[in-house]
């Protein structure tokens, strides 16, 4: 993002997580699992999920209702939804969303880039911002996973939580709090299979053959992605500090998709910085996907962690694979 003094900036932030909170004891009355084993190996203790007829976008809704209220508008030019799990595989949710919110007639698009999607949406909305085809985006990470989730699979359900989070951009100057710089972008198609719900697409569609059951659901090669979440994610940060002119160890806060309580710590020594720049929320709300890294920045602004004038690196990788990162200076804005 370089060649022009117009920015997009982060005016407004907002969070919502439906109100069922799912334990780990919960599930370990329903399967073969306990609080130790799936706390010991993701850092997961609670998951909030949606309740039966909820959807994505409701829990869009009331994220980019919040973010308008923290920036004090009522109007934005783009709505952008990042989400792997739309309300319907067609049309888009985004359009619903801005109805929904009083928006009318604005543009407004869906981005699928899995736990990266909330990054690519950033980078996406800064465009249309610097070119001078928007003055604001609502940008929203919205995913409900608990609803392409194998039932009687441990592990994902263990890992996965509902929630949604939100900012609103409004064009700016490139050296005031607030402004995206530095964005980074990254993806190997060549690995798609390590993270996919198999069934549902064309590709499936196209053969006339009924799905085997378990196809509809999400799965992921745990050992393989983990080792490329920290490389890619670790890579990213440092590449995205280096275009925002700042050292790595200046760098004050790392606010990292929140896969797994391991990565997050791994990322961290392989970046060679300590962890507590790296907020964390994982252990209340599991892996929210697209909407994991706007629910860490409203905690961590919420409770004091993240302060006006910090130097914070947002970074995220998942499926296609994906993965991402931007550059901005926090700016003096109330989480709601």
């Amino acid at each position: 993002m370089t060649g022009t003094d117009r920015a997009a900036v982060v005016a407004g932030l907002g969070s919502w997580v439906p109100p069922t909170v799912v334990t780990n004891d919960d599930l370990a009355r329903q399967l073969d699992t306990s609080d130790e084993w799936i706390s010991s190996r993701t850092g997961i203790r609670r998951r909030h999920v949606i309740e039966p007829g909820g959807s994505t976008g409701d829990l869009a809704v009331e994220a980019g209702r919040r973010a308008l209220k923290s920036a004090g508008e009522e109007r934005a030019d783009i709505v952008v939804v990042a989400t792997s799990t739309p309300d319907r595989p067609c049309p888009a949710t985004a359009p619903e969303v801005a109805d929904r919110l009083g928006l009318g007639g604005v543009g407004a698009f869906d981005i699928a880039a899995v736990c990266t999607g909330f990054v690519y949406a950033l980078g996406t909305a800064a465009g249309f911002i610097q070119a001078g085809f928007a003055r604001s985006v609502l940008v929203i990470g919205a995913d409900t996973f608990s609803t392409i989730l194998n039932p009687a699979d441990r592990t994902t359900r263990a890992i996965f939580g509902d929630g949604a989070g939100a900012v609103y951009l409004r064009a700016g100057e490139a050296d005031e709090p607030g402004a995206l710089n530095g964005l980074h972008l990254g993806s190997d198609g060549g690995q798609s299979d390590l993270i996919q719900v198999a069934a549902g697409g064309s590709r499936q569609r196209s053969t006339g053959l009924p799905a085997p059951a378990e196809a509809a659901y999400f799965t992921m090669e745990g050992r393989p992605v983990f080792g490329e979440a920290v490389r890619r994610m670790a890579a990213s940060v440092t590449t995205t500090a280096e275009a925002a002119g700042w050292a790595v160890e200046d760098i004050d806060k790392v606010v990292l998709h929140q896969a797994n309580a391991r990565i997050l710590a791994a990322v961290a020594e392989r970046v060679g910085l300590p962890p507590e720049r790296f907020p964390a929320n994982i252990e209340r709300v599991g892996n929210t996907v697209a909407a994991s890294i706007p629910l860490v920045l409203a905690d961590a602004s919420a409770d004091g962690e993240l302060r006006p004038g910090q130097r914070v690196v947002l970074g995220g990788f998942g499926g296609g694979l994906t993965w991402g990162s931007v550059a901005l200076e926090w700016p003096d804005i109330t989480a709601v």
